[in-house]
């Protein structure tokens, strides 16, 4: 029997057969803003069939879930409904965005002990529902909790992601082209490290229509000296502050942010992207997650992509895992030994 868009509604028996497709489900635990605003934009971008919002304040989901189904006549055929745990059974990939958010003046790192306990309920319940897809992270600070993910899931490590320094590296982009006056797209530079105020901004590596940044500018006459790097770089760093002192949360950029992540994974397109994952004992750099250009596909992480640093870049990279490795050991032991976390 089908079942009709709202459960439990019947409609006339047909017999689809066995090896009728079942739609790709993503389930997003987390109804937030960004959580929401990860929904609405996965469902202009009409990957899915299926988009399930779990949340403990079941009438937040349910309204955004109502609020979301009214614009699809308009964009893409997909069921969007407010579900539970149970829900993220057959679900591709699961986004996680619940947790506290972070307050105006708050680091991502002050937030790191009240979202690790959210994530001891989380986690847990979406693995009993689900053991074969790909848990996205988006609660901060990211780099620590998607390492928490990984230990409380006991998934292999690239089935768990953070959305890491994706964002920071679209800041980055968008605003050397702000500055060269160049389309956005044809920037190619990335941020690596945390996601957050010890991340490393690649400057040694960011070209231009095939040429590194100093070649480019030196050819046009531009001049992107060291006070100028600095700005831009304190600029990236600091721009989800701005944005949270000026109208209280970030969620735009981020939701899509997410949806990039995941339609590289559903697509199986094996983008380079610099999500938060098990760093494979690159640069001395081992157990903990952090950003660096990784090949995204339809198993998650494919391969890690080890780039040529600079030596300042290096030691840069290398402070950002000390402060991470300092974050998790502060934890209680339960938030990082609870599953086998294989690699």
């Amino acid at each position: 029997m089908l079942v009709a868009a709202g459960r439990g509604v019947a409609v006339e028996n047909y017999d689809i057969g066995p090896h009728a497709p079942h739609p790709r489900r993503v389930a997003v635990v987390g109804a937030g803003n960004v959580g929401a605003t990860f929904a609405y934009t996965l469902v202009l971008n009409g990957l899915v069939g299926e988009i399930v919002l779990i949340d403990i304040d079941r009438e937040r989901a349910e309204g955004e879930a109502m609020d979301i189904s009214h614009a699809v006549p308009l964009t893409n055929p997909v069921r969007v409904w407010a579900g539970d745990y149970s829900d993220c059974a057959g679900a591709d990939v699961v986004v996680v965005t619940a947790g506290t958010a972070q307050r105006p003046g708050e680091t991502r790192l002050d937030l790191v002990k009240r979202n690790a306990e959210i994530f001891g309920h989380v986690i847990p319940n979406i693995t009993q529902h689900n053991e074969t897809g790909i848990l996205l992270i988006a609660t901060n600070p990211v780099d620590v909790l998607s390492y928490v993910a990984w230990k409380l899931s006991g998934f292999p490590s690239r089935r768990v992601i953070g959305s890491g320094t994706v964002l920071d590296t679209a800041r980055f982009r968008y605003l050397l082209s702000d500055l060269l006056d160049l389309d956005a797209r044809n920037v190619h530079a990335y941020v690596v490290g945390e996601h957050g105020d010890s991340e490393v901004p690649i400057w040694s590596l960011a070209n231009i229509a095939g040429m590194r940044l100093n070649e480019y500018c030196r050819r046009v006459q531009c001049d992107v000296g060291d006070d100028l790097r600095a700005h831009i770089s304190h600029q990236v760093r600091d721009a989800a502050y701005e944005v949270i002192e000026r109208k209280g949360a970030t969620y735009y950029a981020v939701g899509m942010a997410l949806v990039r992540i995941v339609e590289a994974i559903l697509r199986d397109q094996r983008t380079v992207l610099t999500v938060s994952n098990l760093v494979p004992g690159y640069y001395g750099i081992e157990d903990v997650y952090l950003s660096l250009p990784a090949v995204i596909g339809r198993e998650g992480v494919e391969r890690v992509v080890e780039l040529a640093l600079g030596d300042e870049e290096l030691a840069a990279l290398n402070g950002c895992a000390q402060v991470l490795h300092t974050v998790l050991a502060e934890l209680p032991d339960q938030a990082v030994e609870a599953g086998d976390g294989a690699a």
